[in-house]
């Protein structure tokens, strides 16, 4: 005969209800119950039944993640660390990927909308309005991106793009190039807003661009004959792919010129040369997303996340 709720409440001498309470709603079980009511539902094999619980609370216990791109190695650590909190909260967590288009990612959230609880947006690429839009559908979490009155988590982009140009002003260079990111990305304005402060820089804007290897390599020889001798790109793929195409053009990094990524991704820890990064906490902005998400005293909330600036071998002095 299958274990049921009442065996698991029986042997760890809590109250059925409790034992409800600990898997549709553990955040409100004190700790040291939650653990005796787990412990003994492990121990008898106990599995609660999902669609019962779904009738029974009117939710679904399925959050739903979209990212932009999910071949780019920033969002695995994310993706992880989201599914690994929302699992600690008994909840499962529906992955998808809009290959940067915004089409593509409201098609996404609609259908979302109707299997799951609520929904991780991680650096979107609809307009405003059209996420205030559809957020009367489904909750959102905004990653990377601020709409005023929406929940989100950010990342101190405009501190990191601030300390990125403080290195390179420190080692001597003047002029420097922006590569920004897709059209209306919010890390991109984030970093041209930082860098607009920034006095005693000339600095060259390029973009939008592909926030991809690819992009960074087209974008190369436009680089070379701006006479910029820095670059703070708006990844590491972006920041990579440039690298490669200098490097073709027999053009030195950071010999001639000194390259700056955001996001510290492996590939730039591995390459040659090792990539100076803004270091972004993707793990800990997934696991705070699915707590905001989950926090019904979370709407608007705000949540920004520090950044670091990590010196690696693509920047040197200015070869004036």
């Amino acid at each position: 005969m299958a274990t049921t709720i009442k065996d698991v409440a029986r042997a760890c001498g809590v109250h059925v209800s409790t034992v409800s309470r600990t898997f549709s709603a553990p955040h409100l079980v004190n700790p040291a119950t939650r653990n005796r009511v787990l412990a003994a539902a492990e121990d008898l094999g106990y599995r609660p039944n999902r669609a019962a619980r779904a009738l029974t609370t009117g939710r679904t216990f399925n959050l739903g993640l979209i990212v932009a791109d999910i071949a780019n190695p920033f969002f695995p650590s994310l993706i992880k660390a989201a599914q690994a909190q929302a699992r600690g909260r008994d909840y499962h967590v529906f992955v998808a990927d809009t290959d940067e288009d915004p089409r593509v990612e409201e098609e996404l959230i609609r259908t979302f909308a109707k299997q799951v609880d609520g929904v991780l947006l991680c650096s979107p690429r609809l307009s405003n309005r059209m996420i205030e839009r559809l957020a009367e559908d489904v909750p959102f979490v905004l990653v990377n991106r601020r709409i005023k009155g929406m929940p989100a988590v950010l990342m101190d982009v405009g501190k990191g793009a601030r300390l990125a140009l403080e290195h390179l002003a420190g080692l001597g260079h003047r002029r420097i190039a922006l590569l920004s990111g897709p059209p209306g990305s919010w890390t991109s304005n984030e970093m041209q807003a930082a860098a607009a402060e920034m006095p005693g820089l000339d600095l060259v804007f390029f973009g939008p661009n592909q926030p991809t290897e690819s992009g960074g390599r087209a974008v190369a020889p436009e680089v070379a004959a701006c006479g910029a001798t820095g670059v703070l790109a708006y990844n590491d793929l972006v920041a990579l792919g440039l690298i490669e195409g200098l490097t073709a053009m027999e053009i030195g990094v950071p010999d001639r010129i000194s390259v700056i990524g955001f996001d510290d991704i492996l590939p730039g820890r591995l390459g040659r040369p090792k990539l100076t990064t803004v270091a972004m906490p993707a793990a800990t902005a997934g696991r705070m997303a699915v707590d905001l998400l989950l926090q019904s005293e979370g709407e608007g909330a705000v949540i920004t996340l520090d950044t670091d600036l990590i010196v690696r071998e693509s920047t040197g002095r200015a070869n004036t």
